[in-house]
C-alpha cells in the first residue's frame, strides 16, 4: 500500500512539474492575440451559464404543462407556457449564435498564434550555434518543436477554455443537484474518476512513446523525402532504388503503426471499463429518482430537471476531466517547444564589442589555435598558426579532411576555437559583434543555395542592406561571368529560377554556381572566401571566370579553398594542408621547385587532365 502511494505521489509530482508550461503557453497566446483572447474568454463565460438556464426553464415548462393538464387548457395557463417556450428558444438560439461566433474567434486566434510561434522558431533557428545543425539531437529537438508549434498552444488554450466553460456549468449543475441530496454530486464525481485516471495514464504513455519514436519518425520522413523530391529523383531511377526505399519507409511505418495501434487498443479497453462504471452509477441514481417520483416526493418536472442536470453534469464532468487530461498532455508536448526556444548559443557577441574595422589593412592571423568539433575527441586543428596578408589571393589546397572547411567555418565565426585566437589587424574576432564581423566577409560556399526566386533577387540576396539596384546587380553578374547566361533567359533578370514554382526556369549546376558567385561578389566586403568556386564549371568556363576574378579581387583579400591546382597556381600564396596542419607554403613556382607534396600532386593532376 505504501509503495502504491509512493508511485501515485511520484506521478502527481511529475504532473505538477509541467504546470509552468501552462503559464508560458497562455502568455504566448496572449502576446499573439490579446484582443481576440479577451473576446474568447468573455464568450466562454456566457456559454458556460446558458446550459443552466436551459435546465431551469425545462423544469418550469414541465411543471407548467402538468399543471395545465390537471386544470384544463385555457388562455391563462397557455400564455406562460408559450413564454417559457419562447425563452427556451431564445436561449438555444443565443447558444447557436455564440457558438458560431466563438468558432470564428478561435480560427482567427489560432492563425495568429501559429504565425507568432513560427516566428519564434525561425528566430531561434537563426540564433542557435551552427554546431546544432551538425547534431542529430538538435534535429530531434527541432522536429518535436515544429510538430508541436502549430497546434499545441491553441489546443492547450482551447482545452483550458473548455475547462473553464465546463467548470462554470458544472458548478451550477452541482448546485441544482444538491437539492435532491448531497450524495448526488458526489456520485457524479465518482462516476467520472475512472475515465480521468485513464486519460492521465495514457496521456503520459502516448507522450513517452512519441519521444521514443522521434528518430524513427524523422527517418520515415527522410525516406518519404527521397521518394518524392527532385534532388534524388534521377539517381533513384538510374540505380533502381525506388523499391528499396519504399520498403525501408514501409518497414519504419509498420513499426510505428504497430506500436501506436497497440497503445490505442489498450486505451480503448480502459475507456470501455471506465464507461461501464459510469453507466452503473448513473443507473443507480436514476432508479433512486424514479422511486422518489413514484412516492410522490418529487414531481415529473423535478425528474426532468434531475435527468437533464445529471446527464449533462456527467457529460460535463467527463469533459472537464478530459480537458484536464488534455491540458496535461499538451503541457507535456509543449515542453519540447519551450526546450527548443530555451536553447542558448555559445557563439555570442562580447559584452562591449569593439568598433569594427572598415578594411583589412595588415593581416588575418591564426595564433596557436586549437579546435575540435562538439562530441569529438580528436582535434581538427591543433596549435595551428597561419597568416593571411591583406590584398593577396591566398589558395588553400589539400585532400578531403585536411581541415580546409574548418578554417572557413572559423573565419566566418560559425564556431569559436577552444584555444588560441583569430585576429583581424590585431583585433580578436571574439571582440567584434558577430554581425559586424560577418559584414566584412563575403562567401561562396561549396554547396550554395539555389533560391527559387528571380535572377535579380537571387543576386541581391548577397547584400540586402545595400538595397542593390539593377546596375549593381548587373555588374556583379558580369564579374561572375553570369551575364551571358542571364541574357539568354526569357525575362533576363526578372526570370524566375528553379522549378518549384510555376513559370520557373531550371539552370545547370555550373550556371547556378555563376549566379551564386554573382551573389557573393555583390557584397563589397574586404575579405572574399571561395570554397571550391569552380567545382561545377568546365575548364573553358573556369579559365574565363579566373581572369574575371583576378581583376575583381585586385586590392582586396581573397581566400580560395580548392582541389584544382589550375586555380591555385594563380594565387599569390599557396598553403598546402594535411591533417590539420600547413605542411607547405609558397607561390606555384616555389612549390614546384620544392618537389614535395604540391609538386607531386600537380604533376599527377596535369597528367590526368
Amino acid at each position: 500500500m505504501a509503495s502504491n502511494w509512493k508511485v501515485f505521489r511520484q506521478k502527481l509530482g511529475n504532473s505538477w512539474s509541467q504546470l509552468p508550461y501552462l503559464g508560458r503557453s497562455l502568455t504566448l497566446v496572449w502576446q499573439a492575440a490579446k484582443k481576440w483572447t479577451i473576446v474568447w474568454a468573455s464568450l466562454l463565460i456566457i456559454q458556460g451559464l446558458l446550459p443552466v438556464a436551459t435546465v431551469y426553464l425545462t423544469r418550469q415548462l414541465v411543471n407548467s404543462l402538468v399543471a395545465a393538464l390537471d386544470v384544463g387548457v385555457s388562455r391563462e395557463n397557455v400564455i406562460p407556457i408559450l413564454i417559457l417556450v419562447a425563452l427556451m428558444g431564445g436561449v438555444l438560439l443565443l447558444t447557436q449564435v455564440l457558438g458560431s461566433f466563438l468558432n470564428w474567434v478561435r480560427v482567427v486566434q489560432s492563425e495568429l498564434v501559429k504565425d507568432y510561434i513560427s516566428a519564434l522558431i525561425h528566430k531561434k533557428s537563426m540564433e542557435v550555434d551552427f554546431a546544432f545543425y551538425e547534431s542529430a539531437e538538435y534535429f530531434d529537438r527541432l522536429h518535436r518543436a515544429r510538430q508541436d508549434a502549430f497546434f499545441r498552444p491553441t489546443a492547450l488554450l482551447e482545452n483550458s477554455g473548455s475547462l473553464v466553460q465546463n467548470g462554470i456549468t458544472l458548478m451550477a449543475m452541482a448546485a441544482v443537484l444538491t437539492q435532491f441530496g448531497v450524495w448526488i454530486p458526489a456520485a457524479l464525481l465518482i462516476s467520472t474518476l475512472p475515465a480521468f485516471a485513464v486519460i492521465l495514464n495514457y496521456s503520459k504513455q502516448n507522450y513517452n512513446w512519441w519521444m521514443k519514436a522521434t528518430a524513427d519518425e524523422r527517418r520515415s520522413w527522410y525516406y518519404y523525402w527521397l521518394l518524392t523530391e527532385k534532388d534524388s529523383a534521377a539517381e533513384l531511377r538510374i540505380f533502381e532504388l525506388g523499391d528499396y526505399f519504399q520498403s525501408a519507409y514501409q518497414s519504419v511505418r509498420r513499426k510505428l503503426r504497430s506500436e501506436k495501434v497497440k497503445l490505442a487498443k489498450n486505451e480503448s479497453l480502459a475507456n470501455l471499463g471506465a464507461g461501464a462504471i459510469a453507466l452503473l452509477i448513473t443507473a443507480i441514481a436514476l432508479t433512486w429518482m424514479l422511486w422518489q417520483v413514484l412516492l410522490k416526493r418529487l414531481t415529473l418536472g423535478d425528474l426532468a430537471l434531475f435527468y437533464q442536470a445529471f446527464n449533462q453534469g456527467q457529460t460535463l464532468m467527463r469533459n472537464l476531466l478530459q480537458n484536464l487530461g488534455q491540458v496535461y498532455s499538451n503541457m507535456l508536448f509543449l515542453g519540447n517547444l519551450f526546450e527548443f526556444l530555451d536553447l542558448s548559443p555559445q557563439v555570442i557577441d562580447p559584452p562591449t564589442p569593439k568598433l569594427a574595422p572598415t578594411n583589412l589593412n595588415q593581416e588575418i592571423k591564426f595564433e596557436n589555435l586549437s579546435f575540435w568539433y562538439p562530441g569529438s575527441n580528436k582535434a581538427a586543428l591543433e596549435n595551428f598558426n597561419l597568416t593571411i596578408p591583406s590584398g593577396k589571393i591566398v589558395a588553400i589546397v589539400g585532400a578531403n579532411g585536411a581541415g580546409k572547411s574548418t578554417l572557413l567555418k572559423l573565419l566566418c565565426r560559425l564556431y569559436d576555437p577552444q584555444q588560441g585566437r583569430i585576429t583581424w589587424d590585431g583585433i580578436d574576432f571574439r571582440d567584434l559583434s558577430i554581425q559586424n564581423l560577418r559584414r566584412l566577409i563575403t562567401v561562396l560556399f561549396q554547396k550554395p543555395v539555389d533560391y527559387n526566386a528571380s535572377v535579380a533577387e537571387n543576386i541581391a540576396l548577397g547584400d540586402l542592406l545595400a538595397i542593390a539596384k539593377l546596375p549593381e546587380i548587373s555588374n556583379a553578374a558580369e564579374a561572375a561571368g553570369a551575364a551571358e547566361i542571364i541574357d539568354r533567359l526569357p525575362e533576363n533578370y526578372h526570370t524566375l529560377l528553379g522549378k518549384l514554382f510555376t513559370g520557373g526556369v531550371e539552370l545547370s549546376g555550373g550556371e547556378w554556381q555563376r549566379i551564386a558567385l554573382a551573389r557573393a561578389f555583390l557584397r563589397q566586403a574586404p575579405l572574399i572566401i571561395l570554397d571550391e568556386p569552380t567545382s561545377a564549371m568546365d575548364s573553358w568556363a573556369e579559365a574565363d571566370w579566373l581572369e574575371r576574378f583576378c581583376q575583381l579581387a585586385n586590392g582586396r583579400t581573397a581566400i580560395i579553398i580548392t582541389h584544382r591546382f589550375t586555380i591555385a597556381r594563380r594565387a599569390d600564396i599557396i598553403h598546402v594542408m594535411s591533417d590539420g596542419e600547413i605542411v607547405e607554403s609558397g607561390c606555384h613556382d616555389e612549390l614546384l621547385a620544392l618537389g614535395c607534396r604540391y609538386a607531386r600532386s600537380w604533376k599527377t593532376q596535369m597528367q590526368v587532365n
